[in-house]
């Protein structure tokens, strides 16, 4: 899977960009997780200058938190094997 995500790609931000636009278009959003006990509503995928953070949402509040901390889910949401290509990835960077 990491492979397919960075074929084109020339170096750590093409990679990165790669995985993140794969995570965006496979991961099934929204979805509901746990976070320090709150319950949140992942509602998208976002890249940074730190990596790739989920956007979560529990009423008006907002937090980014890096995908690869985002506790999951059981039964995870559809395309979650994208997550685990950027955690692969990461490992060897």
């Amino acid at each position: 899977m990491v492979a397919e995500a960075t074929v084109d790609a020339h170096d750590y931000d093409e990679q990165l960009s790669g995985l993140y636009t794969l995570i965006e278009e496979h991961l099934a959003f929204p979805f509901t997780t746990e976070v320090l006990g709150v319950t949140v509503s992942v509602k998208r995928v976002e890249l940074t200058d730190d990596g790739i953070v989920a956007v979560c949402v529990a009423g008006r509040q907002r937090q980014r938190i890096p995908v690869l901390d985002l506790p999951l889910p059981v039964p995870p949401p559809g395309g979650v094997e994208w997550i685990e290509a950027y955690r692969h990835w990461r490992r060897g960077c």
